[in-house]
């Protein structure tokens, strides 16, 4: 008896383990496959990236600008941020959901103390003492957890790449306080001599020189440099309502323009070590894989059999006292299960699992691409600004050279007062022009360093 009863034990573990091996499969190694395309693209793209202008090398999107106002704003902002404080807050949250999650792999005990009374009887009092563990035989609860790790891990990069971005727009929004600025200094100075141009024009006219065609023109060029002036002007209360709300503050009495734009640097010499390899959202999209093929390895190994353990310590007694400390009866069961029918759902989940995979995989490809287009356009954009700065630089040179022989012709009687102004509208044009020009390249430059995932230090 004894003997059949151990064959049939034998038959049905051997039968349980041919279960398993036919219950995995073999899958696609996206992960090998991530590594592989972000390695290729990247030296490629990077040997073209690198013939470009060397500059000063940097480590951080911090770098690119060196001001003591601008580095107290950033610190404001990634610690006043609201959305950014909440995403931290998610964090911690799934850091301690992890840690809970750890505990599925541990023993569990229970304790427990009840009394009873029955008709007839005293009062009877158990207490027992229980202790159950599920054996990790198939490594499926350490893959689990592993795979929340990674998701953990994932959510972090996505914070650095929120934190990247808030102070990218922290940076740009300074920029655009400065650009504005001086675009309502500009418009002011243009204002002032149309002004100056339109009492010239009425003492002429009154002294017979002119005609109304140049008085309403010049009226006319009055009026339109007032309404640019007060568009210029709301455009920097609308950026630095932008910058309280990145700074997580109604405060805007200190946020005060530069006068000036400010120096911005960046290395193109050392773009090997700040290739696509530093973007928080590649190592996110990349992660994103790791995690769904360990949660793939979960579904299929939820057909596998699995072990249990349990033991229980109980003792009945008259008095909670000898309840707690008599002498307890153990029992100690062990259980084998093996999963034979539920319709299906566990084939479907393991399935799920691996088309999740794939389309994790689709995401990190989508994300390479993207952050390739957005450094190979930022770096075009580098090239048309530099040779578009340096242009309207010639041109505005030229322009004042010209207004300067203008303005001494004018005095001399040479040519008209209508020479003059177009002379004066060219310049004010070729000075607006090259100042928004300047903008647009050091906003630039912040948007190549977020590109090449610069980012921000994490201390």
């Amino acid at each position: 008896m004894i003997k059949r009863s151990f064959l049939g034990t034998s038959l049905l573990c051997a039968s349980l383990l041919l279960s398993a091996c036919s219950s995995s499969e073999k899958r696609e190694n996206y992960a090998d496959l991530a590594q592989s395309e972000l390695e290729v693209i990247g030296d490629k793209k990077a040997s073209e990236w690198q013939a470009l202008d060397n500059a000063a090398p940097v480590s951080y999107l911090t770098d690119l600008i060196q001001d003591d106002r601008l580095n107290q704003l950033i610190q404001e902002a990634l610690a006043a941020n609201p959305s950014l404080q909440k995403t931290q807050l998610t964090l911690q949250a799934s850091l301690w959901s992890i840690k809970s999650q750890h505990g599925d792999s541990l023993p569990s005990v229970e304790a427990g103390l009840s009394a009873g009374k029955s008709e007839g009887s005293d009062t009877s009092y158990t207490a027992d003492l229980g202790i159950s563990w599920e054996a990790d035989l198939w490594n499926k609860l350490a893959q689990s957890e592993q795979a929340a790790e990674k998701a953990l891990a994932s959510d972090e990069a996505l914070y650095q790449a929120s934190r990247d971005t808030l102070v990218a727009n922290v940076m740009k929004s300074w920029l655009s306080m400065t650009a504005n600025y001086r675009a309502i200094e500009i418009e002011t100075k243009r204002l002032a001599l149309l002004e100056s141009n339109e009492q010239l024009i009425v003492k002429r006219f009154r002294n017979g020189l002119g005609d109304l065609e140049a008085l309403d023109e010049a009226r006319t060029s009055s009026s339109q440099s007032r309404s640019d002036l007060v568009e210029y002007q709301e455009n920097l209360a609308i950026e630095r309502r932008n910058l309280q709300l990145y700074l997580g503050t109604s405060d805007s009495l200190a946020l005060l323009p530069n006068v000036d734009y400010p120096n911005v640097s960046l290395a193109f010499d050392d773009l090997p070590t700040q290739t696509l390899h530093r973007r928080p959202d590649l190592k996110a999209a990349f992660l994103d894989i790791e995690a769904a093929d360990l949660n793939t390895s979960v579904a299929y190994k939820d057909m596998l059999p699995s072990i249990s353990l349990s033991a229980t310590l109980s003792e009945t007694a008259e008095s909670p006292t000898k309840a707690l400390f008599g002498s307890p009866i153990w029992s100690l069961l062990g259980q084998l299960t093996q999963p034979i029918y539920q319709g299906g759902q566990l084939k479907a989940a393991a399935e799920i699992a691996k088309l999740e995979t794939a389309q994790a995989y689709q995401d990190y490809k989508d994300t390479l691409l993207t952050a390739v287009n957005e450094v190979e356009s930022t770096l075009g954009q580098e090239k048309v600004l530099s040779l578009q700065t340096k242009h309207i630089r010639d041109a505005l040179t030229s322009s004042q050279k010209n207004l300067a022989q203008y303005e001494k012709k004018y005095r001399n009687g040479l040519v008209e007062l209508s020479d003059l102004i177009d002379a004066q509208t060219t310049a004010f044009d070729l000075e607006a022009q090259l100042d928004d020009i300047i903008y647009q390249h050091l906003s630039n430059r912040v948007d190549l360093g977020l590109a090449l995932g610069l980012g921000v230090n994490k201390e």
